[in-house]
């Protein structure tokens, strides 16, 4: 008995499936923003598109290096497809580090142009700011600080927490300090900080949490964090600090394509939906109540328009720049 001929639509059919099997819809994505937040607009993404995402999170406590030196570590063979960081320092050190691919996307016409690398390797979207939280049943409103210089004197010692300063946002807000008051001033601040009792702890929810609590009645950290408490009807509020003055840092989120990603073109598909006016909405609308960076996206009443804020001054490569010396000089001065 003969054996059926397999014709050559089968053998076609049967290629196509093996191609489209080998090309199986997958991206990989480390972020570092909470996972609260990030999850389900990646879980939405993936209803919407029929990918399969495949997420890397980072923990509180590292903010971002983590994630960091993981792609740093996998640069000649990557496991990562986007990286999708809730600040702008630590990616602009993996540009440096040439770990980024440069991607333009649609998505990105209307983002002012500082937001945007001038390789295209990262672009900037829904930002934060670096804000006081203070508890309101222990302080009140006469008794706040404007200016951050104000901590280092006698009445808030000891009662001031902040993040340890080698990760995250308070990485890069000392950094931005470097850049923005001189190393000189910076590094007197800093160490005037030291002097009067700041309280260093694991993370900017930490701070938060103890300032809800009451176990202090200041605290340097992020709108994100402090939104979810207020959200929650917590006993606390934000000062946007030095309003007259230099101003306060707002940190945009960034995103970006890994050179030589496992998978490029579902990378940027994913990088055109983080990067449209949908999501900088819905971060807005989310507890991390992001400022959305363009004009036109819908946000809820008590999240700040990005122009309303006095920002500081800097240029955010040269922040970058400067984050290993204003992290080897914070190691040396809040020792653990």
């Amino acid at each position: 008995m003969k054996k059926a001929a397999i014709g050559p639509w089968y053998v076609l059919f049967i290629f196509i499936l093996l191609i489209s099997i080998s090309y199986a819809a997958e991206v990989v994505v480390y972020t570092s923003v909470d996972q609260i937040f990030s999850q389900p607009i990646l879980k939405d993404y993936e209803k919407q598109t029929g990918v399969t995402l495949k997420a890397v999170y980072d923990v509180e406590a590292a903010k971002t290096t983590g994630l960091v030196n993981r792609l740093i570590a996998e640069k000649n063979k990557p496991c990562c497809d986007v990286f999708w960081n809730s600040e702008i320092g630590k990616t602009i050190v993996l540009k440096q580090k040439d770990v980024l691919a440069p991607y333009v996307s649609a998505s990105a016409k209307e983002i002012p142009p500082f937001l945007v690398d001038q390789d295209k390797c990262w672009t900037g979207f829904a930002a934060r700011a670096r804000v006081l939280v203070y508890n309101t049943q222990m302080l009140k409103e006469s008794e706040l600080p404007e200016s951050i210089f104000e901590l280092t004197e006698p009445k808030w010692r000891g009662k001031v927490a902040m993040a340890y300063p080698l990760f995250g946002t308070a990485a890069t807000h000392t950094a931005a300090m470097f850049t923005t008051f001189g190393k000189e001033k910076a590094k007197n601040y800093l160490k005037a900080l030291k002097a009067n009792d700041l309280v260093i702890v694991d993370g900017n929810s930490v701070v938060r949490d103890l300032v809800v609590e009451g176990r202090y009645p200041l605290g340097i950290t992020d709108t994100d964090d402090v939104n979810v408490a207020i959200q929650a009807g917590k006993p606390v509020k934000m000062i946007y600090p030095d309003k007259t003055g230099f101003g306060t840092l707002l940190i945009p989120n960034t995103v970006a394509l890994i050179k030589n990603a496992p998978h490029p073109q579902e990378g940027k598909k994913l990088i055109d939906y983080l990067l449209s006016k949908e999501i900088e909405s819905k971060l807005a609308f989310s507890e991390s109540a992001n400022m959305p960076v363009r004009d036109g996206v819908k946000t809820p009443p008590h999240v700040s328009a990005y122009s309303s804020i006095k920002a500081m001054e800097l240029d955010y490569c040269q922040v970058a720049d400067t984050m290993p010396e204003a992290a080897r000089f914070c190691q040396s001065v809040f020792v653990r």
